[in-house]
């Protein structure tokens, strides 16, 4: 009997290294990255900082350590820090930067296209009062995750940019998809982070890499950053072998990522007709789609998993009634067809 044919739309974190990555960490010349004498290591680092316009880099097991030692670096206990109420750090990030920084967080709505209300984040900062906490950051996603991944601006961030400089405060992005970002507006990485005092990126999502983030920033950050990845654990020995991998996917897997997001709005234009789907609109769609299950059927998003795992469609099940679909470099065009018949069976 054949084996059913595995359609995994969870998350792009389930891509498999490509050839040219295993050939890379195998030959991966490597040393102590804790003493900084690990050469592929020190590449990926520099290499990361280039294409974010930055000073330096640090290569992190994840993106969670990354962002969570950008925070750590640039606030101190009892500080503050403004991000959205949608965003990944606030959601699924372990409240890390409250449980190990003592950083507390003032969350605002995210608005649909993923941003923040500059008016919002402005009333947000403290004033200068000993009753208040003081704002020391404001955080930013992009793409924005729960916001159906669209992508932000240059333009808004500029301007949310300004605002963070012209209040004495530093400005984090969490670009955990930056490179998504970039391609579904066609402008470089550099640029969209440009106002940032900081941005950490993953290596293991679209870009396809099995493990690892890089975050980057000035280099007295940097140096403050390092110390708090050696706090948070995250001090790597011969890291070379991981670091090649990525070194491969900064150089050969960025221009690929329109392929995902054709495919995605192929995918959200054929749900849209399946009686049942009520497909989220995005204001610039990337590699994701997000839809509800309409108020007339009594089915959850659960059942609708199991019943199209049996059919060899994983999904990701993000409420009762909303599931997410991620596409990456193991999700073909072909398999869309397929996808779709599924979710018509399954609401007729």
């Amino acid at each position: 009997m054949r084996e059913m044919e595995i359609i995994d739309l969870r998350s792009d974190t389930v891509t498999r290294p490509t050839p040219a990555m295993r050939e890379a960490m195998a030959n991966a010349e490597v040393g102590d990255d804790v003493y900084k004498e690990d050469p592929t290591v020190n590449h990926l680092e520099e290499l990361a900082a280039e294409r974010m316009g930055k000073e330096a880099g640090l290569f992190v097991p994840s993106g969670t350590m990354g962002n969570l030692a950008a925070l750590l670096a640039h606030c101190g206990r009892g500080d503050e820090i403004v991000l959205g109420r949608a965003s990944h750090t606030f959601l699924l990030e372990a409240g890390g930067a409250s449980a190990l920084g003592g950083v507390t967080v003032y969350p605002v709505d995210n608005q649909p296209d993923g941003t923040l209300s500059l008016d919002e984040v402005r009333q947000a900062i403290r004033a200068d009062d000993s009753h208040f906490p003081i704002t020391r950051l404001v955080a930013l996603e992009n793409t924005h995750n729960r916001m159906g991944a669209t992508a932000i601006s240059a333009e808004y961030t500029r301007q949310l940019g300004d605002l963070a400089a012209g209040n004495g405060l530093r400005f984090h992005i969490d670009g955990a998809r930056i490179f998504n970002a970039a391609v579904a507006q066609d402008v470089d990485a550099a640029e969209l982070v440009a106002p940032a005092d900081s941005v950490t990126f993953c290596l293991s999502k679209g870009l396809a890499a099995p493990v690892g983030s890089v975050l980057c920033g000035e280099r007295e950050f940097i140096r403050r950053a390092h110390r708090a990845r050696k706090q948070l654990g995250g001090g790597m020995r011969q890291a070379g072998i991981l670091a090649a991998a990525g070194i491969v996917a900064l150089n050969s897997m960025i221009d690929r990522l329109c392929d995902d997001h054709i495919n995605a709005s192929a995918l959200a234009e054929g749900l849209a007709e399946v009686p049942g789907v009520q497909v989220l609109p995005v204001v610039r769609r990337t590699n994701m789609v997000y839809f509800d299950i309409s108020a007339q059927h009594a089915a959850t998003a659960r059942e609708l998993a199991i019943s199209v795992k049996q059919q060899g469609i994983l999904i990701s099940v993000v409420g009762e009634r909303r599931v997410r679909l991620v596409f990456h470099k193991d999700i073909e065009s072909a398999h869309i067809p397929h996808v779709i018949q599924a979710f018509k069976e399954f609401f007729r």
